[in-house]
């Protein structure tokens, strides 16, 4: 079995297939594969993070699609794998692309998010692959409609959410809201998909009803989209307000610490980021679009605002900061609803049982000896 994504580390895609991987492993059904597309940017130690923990991992060329191709086609006739789950745009395409050459009996093609570059060639590519893929997933019930849309086969197309692992966020119950730093979280890269602007926005808002919370920003991305929005925090006088942390390599006790956590965001597949904060047991609050519309029940566990509306936004926080009670109800559903709902677990479950179908659909046996290499 192989999981082919990219290997820029910087979205949802690589985190799930990473997942994916480690869950299978943990399992005796499925001998898993992660398959990294070399990145320009990408971050080698990562990579050798991944093989130090025992994740079976190989790099194929990146750059040109053709040079991908090749050296994944050159990978699945060494491997042998009986499914290839290709995941995210644009690497779906040249993942089955590959499969296809190398005779790989069933590809899986995985949509990470509601909107992307596609071109009319890509969307014709994507229809003639999917006549030629056993599925097409959405990793939330909003992409699989983008997908429906887009004429991906109806009888093949299905959604599965994402999951995450919940192990790390095992203490959440023990830091209670009350006692928690009275401020805010949004992790997510800067990118023109995140909403960081309209946050810092709502935040300089605040200060009108006496109200001024810390807020943190982890995440990195390209410089391009980080500048502004630290012009803004400036501009609106927020400099020892807003932090910028960049990347942050301990975002479960980061979220654990803090009682709000936000995703303000134009659109999304299903946000791994918004889940950790419903596990850390955070109040919630994210943009209403489609991917946080399927995580998020407005009220229940967590809070929706519309799209690129700081007054609404700031509505919604100073609620959640001055009513202790509303804020704990909420962020406890919403660790209960994280935790039964969005576990990698569940996820890995539900791949299991699509894995074994597809595989049995192509005549292969998952559980039989694999082959020699």
């Amino acid at each position: 079995m192989i999981h082919f994504v990219t290997g820029g580390f910087s979205g949802g895609a690589t985190q799930v297939a990473i997942a994916l991987v480690n869950a299978h492993r943990a399992g005796d059904a499925i001998e898993p594969l992660l398959v990294l597309r070399r990145k320009r940017r990408g971050d080698p130690a990562r990579i050798e993070e991944l093989r130090a923990a025992g994740v079976p991992l190989e790099v194929v060329a990146g750059g040109a699609h053709v040079a991908t191709v090749a050296s994944l086609v050159a990978l699945c006739r060494r491997w042998k794998p009986d499914v290839l789950v290709a995941h995210g745009f644009s690497e779906h395409l040249w993942g089955r692309y590959a499969g296809l050459l190398a005779g790989v009996p069933a590809l899986v093609h995985v949509e990470h998010n509601t909107r992307e570059r596609y071109t009319r060639w890509r969307l014709t590519q994507a229809r003639w692959l999917a006549r030629r893929t056993a599925r097409v997933i959405g990793c939330s019930e909003g992409v699989r409609q983008v997908l429906l849309d887009m004429g991906m086969p109806a009888d093949r197309t299905i959604a599965i959410p994402n999951g995450i692992r919940t192990a790390p966020f095992a203490e959440a119950d023990a830091h209670s809201l009350a006692a928690r730093v009275p401020g805010i979280v949004m992790v997510a890269r800067f990118s023109k998909q995140k909403d960081h602007a309209t946050l810092v926005r709502a935040v300089a808002s605040l200060r009108e009803r006496g109200l001024a919370p810390p807020l943190l920003f982890a995440g990195a991305g390209k410089r391009a989209h980080r500048e502004p929005v630290e012009r803004l925090v400036r501009e609106l006088g927020l400099d020892g307000q807003v932090t910028f942390l960049g990347l942050h390599r301990d975002v479960p006790g980061l979220l654990m610490r803090h009682r709000l956590c936000v995703l303000s965001t134009h659109y999304e597949g299903m946000p791994l980021a918004l889940i950790e904060g419903m596990a850390a047991g955070c109040a919630v609050v994210g943009s209403a679009v489609p991917g946080v519309r399927e995580t998020l029940r407005d009220g229940v566990d967590g809070r929706l605002v519309p799209e690129n509306d700081p007054a609404a936004l700031a509505d919604v926080l100073a609620h959640l900061l001055r009513d202790d009670a509303d804020a704990a109800r909420l962020a406890s559903a919403a660790r209960e609803s994280a935790l039964a709902r969005y576990s990698r677990e569940r996820m890995a479950r539900d791949y299991e049982t699509m894995l074994q179908a597809v595989a049995g659909e192509a005549g292969v046996d998952l559980d039989a000896p694999p082959a020699p290499r």
